[in-house]
C-alpha cells in the first residue's frame, strides 16, 4: 500500500472539521513522501490545511458554509502531535468557576512544552510552560480546580472561594484532587473549606450541587 493510500485510509475515519497534525502520518513514510501526500489531498479538495502542519477534512454547513477550527481546537491538534500537556490558565479556570467574571485578553494556556505563540488566522494564542505540578488531571475538573487554586494564591484562596471551588466537583474529584501534590497552604485551605462546607445547613448561601459533600 502507497504512503497516500495508507493516510487516506486513516483519514476517511476521522471526522470532518477536526483538525490534525500532518506529523501524525510519519509513521506511514518519509515525511517528504508524506508531506507530498497531505499537499495532493489540499489539491484535490480531500483536505483542508488550517496553517502550517495542520489540516482537516471540510465541512460544510448550510447556515455558515465552510466550518473553521477554533483556534483552541487547533492548538490542542498541535500539542497532542508533540504530545504535550496542556492546561487552561489559572485566569480561565476562575472564570469557569464563577469567582470572576474577567475574560483574558489573549488566549493563554500552561504546557510542558517549551513557551511560544502560535497564530491562527488572526488570533495568537500563547502557550506557557510551567512545572509538571501545574499540569496535574490536566483537562479534567480536578484540573480547573488545581489550576483555580494555584491562581488565586495563598492570599486570595479564601474560605468562601475555596468552598466555590469544592462545590464545583463531585465526591470521587474531590478525593483526586486532595490526592495531588499542592503547597501545604492549598491543603490547608482546602481541609477548612471541606469542613465549613459540610456544616451548612440546607439554606445556605452555597448552592448544593451534589452529595460529595454532604
Amino acid at each position: 500500500m502507497s504512503v497516500t493510500e495508507t493516510i487516506s485510509n486513516r483519514i476517511r475515519r476521522m471526522r470532518k472539521g477536526q483538525p490534525f497534525a500532518g506529523s501524525l502520518f510519519l509513521n506511514a513514510g518519509s515525511r517528504a513522501s508524506v508531506d507530498k501526500a497531505l499537499s495532493r489531498m489540499v489539491q484535490a479538495g480531500t483536505l483542508e490545511r488550517v496553517i502550517r502542519g495542520v489540516y482537516m477534512r471540510p465541512k460544510e454547513s448550510r447556515v455558515l458554509g465552510r466550518v473553521r477550527p477554533s483556534p483552541s481546537r487547533v492548538v490542542e491538534a498541535i500539542t497532542k502531535a508533540k504530545q504535550e500537556v496542556i492546561q487552561i490558565h489559572g485566569a480561565e479556570a476562575v472564570r469557569r468557576l464563577g469567582l470572576s467574571t474577567q475574560m483574558q485578553v489573549q488566549t493563554v494556556y500552561y504546557t510542558s512544552g517549551s513557551t511560544r505563540e502560535i497564530r491562527v488566522g488572526s488570533a495568537v494564542i500563547r502557550l506557557r510552560h510551567v512545572s509538571n505540578d501545574r499540569l496535574q488531571a490536566a483537562g479534567t475538573p480536578v484540573g480547573v480546580a488545581l489550576t483555580a487554586l494555584h491562581y488565586l494564591g495563598r492570599e486570595e484562596a479564601s474560605e468562601a472561594a475555596t468552598a466555590r471551588v469544592l462545590l464545583s466537583l463531585s465526591r470521587e474529584e474531590i478525593s483526586k484532587l486532595r490526592a495531588c501534590r499542592m503547597p501545604e497552604w492549598m491543603r490547608s485551605a482546602l481541609s477548612q473549606a471541606l469542613k465549613d462546607v459540610e456544616c451548612k445547613s440546607p439554606t445556605s448561601i452555597y448552592p448544593q450541587k451534589n452529595s460529595a459533600i454532604s
